[in-house]
């Protein structure tokens, strides 16, 4: 042993003067190792491992092993002693590379020209841009985010003129930084010791790299940020010209990476289909195999991966049975068609690849949809909470805030896709219809998930897919219309029975929960059943019982001894009565009433469900008002929608919210008598708002107080208000967001010159049937209005207030910066929108009279029925922002203020008659053809505006 150890010091001596050589040879630029010095280098890093698993082994030997490990020794001391020999190089380490790296991948061609072209194009233009330095290209598996950064390679390669070198990286699933260091340096040729630590690696290799002027760095298929630094890669800069690009499946990588982010998009309807024929060599097709063909195209989902897999499959078939098996097996999502199960295997890494199991459960909840079906954000969350899949949190509004997080994090994974919608209360996720696949076949493999939704179903699925071991079955959005009542599936260990959208679906026999004792989610939404079965008591483990928009439901059997429920959902349900025992479910947190059908709301039942966080009782019906007393007991309250008898009671619960020490997170809260109004069936979408009906706003023991925070306030048919500074001396108005006053007589001004009143927070007022509405201010003119009043308002709309006869004079317009929409309409006496008056021409000399026609946030003016309105404004009006401008019903107005030098940038359309049009007389003579394509002859719709300004 201590010959073997000597000889092989002797072989660490040489191999560390190797890599010492090596290091000098290789900053030369255009240089490479060569492969028997890599070979050599390999070999001897290999002796060091296996004599020191010898040393190890006589550091353990026993007496009888002597002979046996002397003979071993013997025969390693020569290995040594030859490998060391052979290190002697005389010749230099190095030789010269291949002129610029030319080395060229092996790849297939561009699949789906316009979209692959333009991801492929952009790509490019960012690498010919000096002022882009590191970009990341992000996409689903199987989108072909490899081939398209190939061909980018072998193009950089012939065209050389810009970059010198180009470096290709496969990263391939997970790397840890030394990995990353191995494979960079294997791809430039160089030896990196693996007894070094790797700060000493990443100078080594830094050095090397920086050498490297003009080049590009890929890293292909990368999975987890990582800093350039801490692998030896030097920033990409204009100081070395170089660019650094990587390819993901997670936009999180590119963002963290500080990457510009290049989507690479799935095909379009007609590549896929271009692409399927291209590779199953159907040129020449029989019509009848060509629209079964169209179907198992449409499987793929314009997945390019899919696509080839598929196509390449089916290349030679000409039989339509098989044809007709290969779009079955395709539809089959749990048993999948053989081919598919290689494009599972990419998507699956990206399932697989999530932090834990929450999100694949997340996606799970996801697949229970029909395919291709936009899912409401809020619904989604909704589900998720009642399913478990969100952890029980402090408040609603976490467990919200954690489950919004959670699909963002799988829309960055590219495993959901965000659907844009105008209304950020609306936003929806879809699942890609092979990720969705995949979801249900790996999740299905072990027979406890059936999904069935969407598939037009007119009956129930037979026996045989009700096994025993089903825990997850949805049958959403089908047709079907009744169970038969033998049906009792033996389902031992179902939690989640998901029926809702079928609206044919009248009866459940009493016998088909029989054997689901352990069900916990029911979701019987937007079905026509009328009556509940018997059976539905005996679900002891039941947590959520789901009845939305059941209009024709009746009868709810005894919920008394479902004591584990935790969310009731009867929203627009057909029941005249609250069900029988509903103040046992002590554990209730969620609680939805809003049911017109509801004929009486018993008092004492709601104080006795003190976990309740969701109370929605409002549009129950008119009867259906609470007592302060009740809902105040529940301390634990977080969203509330309702309606108080009065003033008093509504003062009640808002003395309890601000004693508790928490405000709730949302309310829609009615005070007096029913008034019906739009409602937000989405709690999450409540927002803090308060209306009063027939109520009288004045002084006294029932002064009103509002919630702290309310954003939203509705005053309507109510005395005791006779302007706004009335309602600024309100307790907690001051931030209002929105304010609507209709039908109260009282008000004959907004604001009075002398007051202290203050709504810097308000950003909508709407002045609604006001009958003795005679102006904006007591006292006209600039200073009438106190400063920074309005500072923030930007929609103003007055409707139907018979005595107003002009809306702004130019001091009180400028003072309202903000404002973007003005709307006014049906105000028969109004005859001028801007104009001055006495009090303020005597203080015009204060004023720019230049400000005053500037105003340049206006995007939308609304005139309508107006029948003696003469002027808008007499001076010329520069709005920039100006978008939309509707004129109807004003036969008088002949002019319009606005400059066509130039004509505002913004502007979309006016929309007139074309008689009104006609009739209008220009300032300038080009005025009429600058606007004139703008102009959109249009008949009035007088009810759209009326709906429009209540």
């Amino acid at each position: 042993m201590m010959i073997l150890h000597k000889k092989l010091e002797e072989l660490k001596c040489r191999k560390d003067d190797i890599e010492s050589r090596l290091n000098i040879d290789l900053l030369q630029s255009g240089k490479t190792l060569k492969k028997e010095v890599q070979l050599w280098l390999d070999g001897a890093c290999k002796i060091i491992s296996q004599v020191d698993s010898l040393s190890k082994e006589v550091g353990d030997m026993k007496y009888l092993s002597r002979a046996r490990l002397g003979k071993k020794i013997t025969v390693t001391i020569k290995v040594v002693d030859e490998h060391h020999r052979k290190g002697d190089f005389v010749d230099r380490l190095v030789i010269d590379a291949p002129t610029g790296n030319k080395v060229t991948l092996p790849t297939t061609e561009l699949v789906g020209k316009s979209t692959a072209r333009r991801n492929m194009e952009q790509l490019w233009d960012c690498l010919m841009d000096d002022s882009c330095r590191k970009i990341g290209v992000y996409g689903m598996g199987g989108v072909g985010k490899t081939t398209m950064i190939k061909l980018i390679h072998n193009r950089l390669l012939e065209e050389m003129n810009k970059f010198d070198h180009v470096i290709w990286v496969s990263v391939s699933k997970f790397a840890s930084v030394t990995q990353l260091q191995d494979k960079l340096a294997r791809a430039i040729g160089v030896c990196m010791p693996e007894n070094e630590s790797e700060m000493v690696r990443a100078a080594k290799l830094f050095a090397m790299i920086r050498t490297m002027k003009n080049c590009v760095l890929i890293f292909d298929d990368v999975w987890e940020a990582f800093q350039l630094e801490d692998v030896g890669i030097p920033e990409p800069g204009a100081d070395n010209k170089s660019k650094f690009v990587l390819t993901t499946r997670l936009a999180d990588v590119c963002l963290r990476m500080g990457c510009k982010q290049i989507k690479a998009e799935l095909l379009s309807e007609e590549e896929a289909w271009n692409l399927f024929v291209e590779k199953a060599g159907l040129d020449v097709i029989s019509p009848h195999i060509e629209l079964i063909a169209k179907e198992v195209a449409k499987q793929c989902a314009c997945l390019p991966l899919a696509i080839v897999t598929i196509a390449r499959s089916l290349k030679g078939v000409t039989e339509s049975c098989e044809w007709r098996n290969a779009l079955e097996e395709l539809r089959d999502s749990t048993r999948g068609h053989h081919d598919m199960r290689r494009v599972f295997e990419q998507l699956k890494f990206s399932y697989n690849h999530l932090d834990d199991e929450k999100h694949r459960n997340c996606l799970l909840y996801c697949a229970l949809y029909p395919e291709e079906f936009g899912i409401r954000r809020k619904e989604l969350i909704e589900r998720l909470i009642t399913g478990g899949v969100i952890d029980r949190m402090c408040s609603r509004r976490a467990a919200f805030d954690k489950g919004h997080a959670m699909l963002n994090k799988l829309e960055k994974a590219c495993l959901l896709e965000c659907v844009m919608n105008k209304s950020e209360d609306n936003k929806q996720v879809k699942m890609h219809d092979l990720v969705r696949d995949m979801v249900i076949h790996v999740n299905g493999i072990s027979s406890r998930l059936m999904v069935k939704s969407g598939m037009h179903l007119r009956e129930i699925p037979d026996g045989n897919y009700w096994t025993e071991d089903l825990e997850m079955v949805s049958l959403m959005h089908n047709y079907i219309s009744g169970i038969p009542s033998d049906v009792s599936p033996m389902c031992t260990r179902i939690s989640t029975l998901l029926l809702a959208s079928n609206h044919c679906l009248t009866m459940i026999p009493d016998p088909f929960f029989m054997h689901m004792a352990t069900l916990e989610v029911l979701d019987l939404s937007d079905t026509s059943i009328e009556a509940l079965p018997s059976s539905i008591s005996k679900l002891g483990k039941l947590s959520a019982l789901l009845l939305r928009r059941c209009a024709k439901l009746r009868l709810v059997p005894s919920l008394e001894k479902l004591i584990l429920l935790r969310k009731l959902d009867l929203c627009h349900a057909g029941i005249k009565e609250i069900p029988q025992g509903i103040e046992m479910l002590i554990n209730l947190r969620y609680l939805n009433l809003h049911t017109p059908y509801l004929e009486f709301l018993p008092c004492g039942v709601l104080s006795k469900l003190l976990n309740l966080q969701v109370l929605i009782t409002f549009g129950a019906s008119k009867t259906s008002k609470v007592k302060g007393y009740e809902v105040a007991s529940l301390r634990k309250l977080e969203t509330f929608s309702g309606q108080f008898y009065n003033i008093h009671e509504f003062n009640i619960f808002v003395h309890s919210i601000s004693t508790r020490g928490r405000e709730l997170d949302m309310y829609f809260i009615q005070v007096g008598e029913y008034h019906t109004v739009t409602f937000e069936e989405e709690p999450e979408s409540f927002g803090k708002h308060v209306k009063l009906v027939k109520c009288f706003i004045g002084r006294g023991d029932d002064e009103l107080v509002l919630p702290n925070g309310t954003q939203s306030l509705d005053i309507h048919d109510c005395h005791g208000v006779a302007s706004l500074c009335d309602i600024s001396s309100l307790n907690n108005a001051t931030n209002l967001r929105s304010l609507e006053i209709s039908k109260c007589d009282d008000v004959k001004y907004a604001f009075r010159a002398s007051s202290s009143t203050h709504f810097q927070s308000l950003e909508s007022l709407r002045l609604i049937d006001l009958l003795n509405f005679v102006s904006l201010s007591y006292k006209a003119g600039a200073a009438a209005l106190p400063k920074d009043m309005f500072s923030n308002l930007k929609s103003f709309r007055i409707h139907q207030c018979p005595n107003i006869k002009r809306l702004f004079t130019p001091g009180l317009l400028l003072q309202l910066h903000s404002l973007s929409v003005i709307e006014v309409t049906f105000c028969p006496q109004m005859k001028d929108i801007i104009a001055e008056d006495n009090d303020e021409s005597i203080e015009n000399h204060s004023i720019d009279m230049k400000k005053t026609t500037n105003h340049p946030m206006l995007r939308h003016l609304v005139l309508c029925e107006l029948p003696k309105l003469k002027s808008i404004y007499t001076q010329t009006l520069h709005c920039d922002s100006l978008q939309v401008i509707e004129v109807f019903g004003c036969p008088r107005l002949n002019r319009i203020p606005f400059s066509p030098s130039p004509v505002p940038s913004n502007l979309d359309k006016i929309l007139a008659t074309k008689e009104w049009w006609e009739s209008l007389e220009w300032d300038q003579p080009n005025a009429k053809t600058a606007f004139q394509p703008y102009f959109k002859n249009c008949i009035p719709h007088k009810l759209k505006f009326i709906n429009r300004s209540i």
